[in-house]
């Protein structure tokens, strides 16, 4: 399915009201208990994700495992997402690895109707800011969508980088997963007034408040994924300013989750989708060099995720 882009400005303007109304969901990409995707899993998973009414989907990237999906798995996750979707939200498609196969899978994306691309972290390699730079240059020469870059891991822009990225005509924001509050400062203050930021941290309720706090209220939510009940009553209070709500909330819920994740590396996706089976989501296993939880996390999981369900009337 080809379609013509929006264009960068309609987009963002798209993607501003959506974060504006909900969180960014970050759809799981379904896998059969033998590796092999999983079509109809996945597109329950994401019709199930959009019915919960998130701000924008973005299939095929971090939490969607786009390190571990083939050009032609890429582009029956990007095609079903946009077909359910029917241009209700914005869909940002991931991409990423070095600008050659970033542009591979960017057509694929532009093919499929996404209405933009999040730009993965490169592969391997650390670079300067002149390279990091060039990686988008390179990038949005080869294609008419709009990017958003995201910083983390290997990549973080200086405020003089991200003035040179933001003049590129089709970036249009920053995901940030560094959590550095001070050099996101120094970039929000930097970009211009109409450019983009998102929370991109790990779980980033926890932090949300305080990205609030230099200008970055929008964020990613991995929670959405699997108990959009909680994620959306987190957004509803932090929107409303109900502090009480809020902290409960993370006390309880977020920071018990954040420390279960952390006893595991790749926890971050493999909880994440575990929970989802709890909920009789159909999404199975994460792939390789991921691994599911242990039973005992497991376990850990169920009862934190019954408690949480809990505190917004929820249940298992």
């Amino acid at each position: 399915m080809t379609t013509v882009s929006a264009g960068p400005v309609a987009v963002a303007q798209r993607l501003r009201e959506g974060m504006a109304a909900g969180v960014l969901s970050f759809p799981l990409t379904a896998f059969r208990d033998d590796g092999s995707l999983d079509p109809d899993g996945f597109r329950a998973h994401v019709a199930e994700r959009l019915a919960a009414a998130p701000g924008a989907v973005f299939p095929a990237c971090g939490t969607g495992e786009f390190f571990s999906l083939d050009e032609d798995e890429y582009r029956q996750v990007v095609t079903t997402t946009v077909e359910e979707a029917a241009g209700r939200v914005p869909v940002v498609a991931g991409t990423g690895y070095g600008w050659a196969q970033a542009v591979r899978f960017a057509r694929i994306a532009e093919e499929a109707g996404a209405d933009a691309l999040l730009v993965l972290p490169h592969y391997l390699v650390a670079a300067p800011q002149d390279g990091l730079v060039a990686q988008l240059e390179q990038i949005t020469a080869r294609t008419p969508l709009p990017l958003i870059a995201y910083q983390r891991g290997q990549v973080a822009f200086t405020a003089g980088s991200l003035r040179r990225i933001a003049a590129l005509s089709n970036v249009i924001g920053l995901k940030d997963g560094h959590s550095d509050l001070d050099r996101l400062q120094r970039l929000t203050l930097a970009a211009p007034e109409d450019f983009l930021f998102f929370n991109g941290a790990s779980t980033a309720e926890i932090q949300a408040r305080a990205y609030a706090t230099v200008g970055v209220p929008a964020y990613s939510s991995a929670v959405h994924a699997f108990a959009p009940e909680i994620a959306g009553a987190f957004f509803t209070a932090l929107r409303d300013g109900d502090r009480g709500t809020v902290d409960k909330l993370l006390r309880e819920f977020y920071v018990p989750l954040v420390e279960l994740r952390d006893r595991v590396p790749g926890y971050a996706v493999s909880l994440v989708k575990a929970a989802a089976r709890l909920r009789g989501h159909r999404v199975g296993p994460v792939r390789a060099p991921l691994t599911d939880p242990s039973p005992a996390d497991l376990a850990a999981l169920t009862a934190l995720l019954t408690a949480g369900l809990d505190l917004v009337g929820a249940s298992l």
